[in-house]
């Protein structure tokens, strides 16, 4: 009886259990499409993306060689443009240079040629002087000369470029001779200056520091225009510090520096010591 019973629940299981397994088996295979049809969006977007960056990375590609063929364009024009601009300019610069060397060389010539015509003109000044002299002579006779003075023979360009030569060479005694002499003579001429000037300086190299104090302190009140007055001031005040006389080579000094501020022996005489004696 309770086999029976069994047997029969059994058989009448078995139809709800399959017709649940068929549901199952359904929802699975529902599940398993919407899956397939999920990776099948999922492969094509994936595919439409890989497509776009391959586009992307052709159209980059393409656009870095047009880069690179465009900066190598311009880099080859601005080579010829250098090249052009080379061969422009450097032909007109040698020939530049060349042209400011001759310039150079011409200007140097002409400073020596305004020396040396400054050097005939104060010649010609001279000579000129003598011949107004000459004149003056000719024209209204002098007081004869005591028997035991004669004039020199010689013009006076000529006894003061005697004596330069000798004092130049040494002969110190023999200069200071003609200096003299050209002084007695020619003292209105436009060497006259340089004469006295002179005249101090071998009284002042032969330690006859008095008489060098006198030509010099002369030399700049008769001709106070001259070239030479800032060296005769200069070693007028040196002569003085050797003798002893401070006071007077400061006031000196300060003239130089008072009338020619911007001469280099102006500058000079501020390092000169009194205490230190000859500089």
């Amino acid at each position: 009886m309770f086999r029976r019973l069994s047997v029969l629940i059994l058989v009448a299981a078995v139809p709800l259990w399959a017709a649940a397994a068929n549901r199952e088996m359904q929802e699975l295979q529902r599940d398993v499409a919407q899956l397939q049809d999920l990776v099948k969006s999922l492969q094509l977007t994936v595919n439409d993306k890989l497509s776009a960056l391959q586009v992307q990375v052709q159209s980059s590609s393409e656009a870095a060689n047009r880069a690179n063929s465009a900066v190598a364009a311009v880099q080859r024009s601005l080579e010829q443009i250098l090249r052009d601009q080379e061969n422009k300019l450097v032909p007109p610069m040698i020939a530049m240079g060349t042209r400011l060397d001759q310039v150079s060389t011409g200007v140097g010539t002409m400073q020596q040629a305004v020396t040396d015509l400054a050097s005939l003109m104060t010649r010609l000044q001279t000579q000129i002087a003598d011949l107004n002299n000459a004149v003056k002579v000719i024209q209204t006779p002098a007081t004869p000369p005591p028997a035991s003075v004669e004039k020199p023979s010689l013009p006076a360009s000529d006894l003061f470029e005697n004596a330069d030569r000798d004092r130049r060479s040494g002969k110190l005694d023999l200069a200071l001779q003609e200096f003299a002499e050209y002084m007695k003579w020619y003292g209105d001429t436009a060497l006259a200056s340089d004469a006295q000037y002179y005249i101090g300086w071998i009284h002042q190299s032969q330690n006859d520091l008095e008489s060098a104090v006198k030509d010099f302190d002369g030399m700049v009140q008769n001709y106070p225009d001259a070239k030479k007055v800032p060296e005769a001031l200069f070693y007028k005040g040196k002569a003085l510090i050797l003798l002893g006389r401070t006071t007077e080579a400061n006031d000196t000094f300060k003239d130089l520096r008072k009338r020619f501020p911007t001469h280099d022996l102006a500058r000079q005489s501020l390092s000169i010591k009194p205490a230190t004696g000859r500089q």
